[in-house]
């Protein structure tokens, strides 16, 4: 399988170049290359192809315990369990290099079997993207080969895969999160190719909008599954530490949730073009910044992979990458002169704008922080390191302005709006969150305390803000389609819904967003107790007394275990019993932790079997009591639902709910002084919902 593996690498890296250079060769000479354009396109077409009989036997090779590859000797074993064994596809730095150019030629292969939406368009992204493709598949073949044979005699068995990735989750959170860098590279190509070509219209900034939703989508997934393994698999009970590699994922999330709400000011108002088209570049380069990093040896990370060479191949790229960017945009800048220019700082321009300069704000800081050692470093010879108070310290702050503006944001009408309709539409959702904050300093926050307990504050009572503000405009549009069809409350919602997909679907994902940063604010209130303790032993944690019933131990042949079994009871009553558990991996020779979790809406209650004391061989358990965390992963399924209805296609006008017989012919309501909210016109056989 190896020689077979090679040779399909080295297979689609000729047609990648064959792509790249007649797909080039046939833009250049326009339509008498036609014939020319079909051969490219069909070429990249079988580059996927290609690639994936190589990432096939490479994963037949670790299923069939080949440990002549250096690759599987590394990152297998026999006693592997078969789902682990397929995550080695992508838990070492070869292996993962091919995944991320299967997922490209994947992307890059739909791309092009739906060329006729636009085929001169899709012409100059195919051209791109195997731009990109080649870049992987050079590094692939002569850089980090995953087919590479260990010298002499091959050995009995492998050293196993690193213990912290032996867990459900890690074979499905690296595929997102790939899935999410990697699909980055679709709308840059769309995005650089309408910039090359002086793409007329707006039609490639929706096909650019979907795309990155999609990858936008992923990432998100990629992100919160990481904070969730990082929980669940690392035992020092929190999911977000601003750890480098955690900071080079959050990055292109940030431009591009910028991209996604600044790019309804070019279709709407024929605004922010450079802004855009920069945003989607940068997202690119962010993508494969994180790409980089992982891999360079510049920083230290429990995610990252070992200290290599091929550092310098993703600087390279990334220059060329920037330079083909920036000399495009200064020769044809001209093509992104705006249409219109903001009328007044109340208006829904100007959420946008605000939005996007805070979330860019945002990740300047993060960058900034990440980067810090290193830069300190190269200046003054010795390394400063940035740690979460930093983070926390300009984050935090920047994260509740911008739930601000999510709940000003769809209370303002585009061009401009008056201050009494603002006045009118904010009031009852001011008086809420006002309301909310009272009601938490009586119930025992205290703000004045410190600042977290001030941030939870703001931020809870915020989330509501954003809520009420939310709720109005479905509530809104929900009574306008109820007073003119006869449906009831259920229904209108879903018609409301269904009638403006992008819309309603974006107010859903933005309520996913404030149950979110709820589970964030619960984290002012994490309590932690550690404690040696023997058999009928307890201690307590908050409302919370721990038992230990006895310790036991357990073999496989992948691992060797000992696990403490806990009753807990709360007061006074017993609730349940958890079994915290330390692993130790026979091939790589390490340790790993299997938290015990009790989780409810409410609050967490987390054990840790931390292992024994040295001088006396007490075992050690270490309890944390953590506020709230629940809501963070029920978030990510509503951000998850609500994508998946904004891109749905919305409603046809002519499938309407007919309207129920009133005297009236026609009949309109407005809200959000006259250009947003719910309009409605009504005739016998339609009902619309305007934007």
């Amino acid at each position: 399988m190896a020689q077979f593996g090679s040779f399909a690498l080295i297979l689609a890296l000729l047609l990648s170049f064959y792509t790249l250079f007649a797909g080039a060769l046939a833009l250049f000479r326009g339509p008498a290359a036609d014939r020319l354009a079909e051969t490219a396109r069909r070429a990249g077409i079988a580059t996927f192809i290609a690639v994936l009989a190589a990432a096939v036997a490479l994963v037949i090779s670790v299923l069939n315990n080949d440990f002549s590859l250096a690759y599987i000797r590394d990152h297998s074993n026999i006693a592997l369990p078969t789902a682990y064994k397929f995550a080695a596809l992508w838990s070492g730095q070869e292996g993962s290099l091919l995944f991320w150019a299967l997922l490209l030629s994947a992307y890059a292969f739909v791309v092009r079997i739906r060329y006729r939406i636009d085929v001169k368009l899709t012409a100059y992204a195919s051209v791109i993207l195997a731009g990109v493709q080649f870049f992987f598949l050079l590094l692939i073949n002569f850089a980090a080969h995953p087919f590479a044979v260990v010298a002499g005699a091959p050995p009995a068995d492998g050293n196993g895969l690193n213990p912290l990735l032996q867990y459900p989750e890690m074979v499905i959170h690296p595929p997102m999160l790939y899935l999410g860098y990697v699909g980055m590279a679709v709308p840059f190509a769309f995005a650089l190719g309408a910039l090359i070509m002086r793409y007329p219209g707006e039609k490639w900034i929706a096909i650019t909008r979907r795309w990155t939703m999609i990858a936008w989508l992923f990432l998100t997934c990629g992100i919160f599954l990481g904070a969730h393994w990082a929980y669940s698999v690392l035992g020092w009970g929190g999911y977000w530490g601003w750890d480098p590699v955690e900071n080079a994922s959050l990055l292109p999330w940030l431009t591009g949730t910028a991209f996604l709400h600044s790019v309804m000011m070019q279709e709407k108002r024929g605004m922010m073009k450079v802004w855009n088209v920069w945003l989607i570049f940068i997202t690119f380069l962010l993508s494969i910044f994180g790409t980089f990093l992982t891999r360079s040896g510049l920083v230290s990370s429990v995610h990252a992979f070992a200290n290599s060479p091929i550092g310098g191949w993703f600087v390279a790229f990334l220059v060329v990458i920037a330079a083909v960017c920036l000399f495009f945009f200064i020769k044809n800048r001209s093509h992104l002169k705006s249409e219109n220019k903001l009328e007044s700082l109340v208006s829904r321009e100007s959420s946008f704008l605000f939005n996007n300069l805070v979330l860019l704000a945002s990740c300047f800081a993060v960058l900034w922080g990440t980067l810090f050692p290193v830069l300190s470093e190269w200046v003054q010879g010795n390394k400063v390191t940035v740690g979460p108070p930093f983070f926390n310290n300009v984050n935090i702050p920047i994260g509740l302005f911008l739930l601000v503006l999510t709940a000003i944001g769809p209370l303002l009408a585009w061009r401009s709006t008056s201050f009494e309709s603002v006045k009118r539409n904010f009031a009852v959702p001011a008086a809420l969150a006002v309301f909310t904050a009272i009601a938490l300093i009586i119930g025992g926050m205290r703000p004045w305390q410190e600042w977290a307990n001030f941030y939870s504050l703001m931020a809870i009572s915020l989330a509501v803000l954003v809520f009420a503000s939310i709720s109005s405009e479905f509530i809104r549009g929900a009574g306008v389609i109820r007073g003119h069809t006869g449906m009831g409350w259920a229904a209108s919602l879903v018609q409301l819904t269904r009638r403006n997909t992008r819309r309603y679907g974006g107010y859903i994902v933005h309520y996913g967003v404030i149950v979110i940063c709820i589970g964030f604010a619960g984290a002012a209130f994490n309590q932690t107790n550690e404690q040696e303790l023997g058999y009928e032993d307890s201690m307590t944690i908050g409302p919370y007394k721990l038992v230990c019933l006895k310790y036991t131990q357990d073999d496989t042949p992948n691992y060797g275990s000992e696990l403490a079994i806990l009753d807990v009871y709360k007061n006074g009553k017993k609730i349940d019993t958890m079994y915290p558990e330390r692993r130790f991996y026979k091939s790589s020779q390490q340790p790993s932790t299997m938290v015990a979790n009790r989780s409810t809406i409410q609050e967490d209650l987390y054990l840790v079997y931390a292992g024994r004391n040295p001088d006396n061989d007490r075992p050690i358990i270490k309890a944390h009591l953590n506020p709230l965390v629940s809501w963070i992963w029920a978030g990510v399924f509503i951000i998850v639902f609500g994508t998946f209805i904004a891109l749905v296609p919305n409603l046809p006008a002519g499938s309407a709910a007919p309207r129920k017989p009133t005297p009236s012919a026609a009949a309109s309501v407005t809200s959000g002084n006259g250009s947003h909210g719910a309009q409605v016109a009504s005739t016998p056989d339609k009902v619309k919902v305007g934007q």
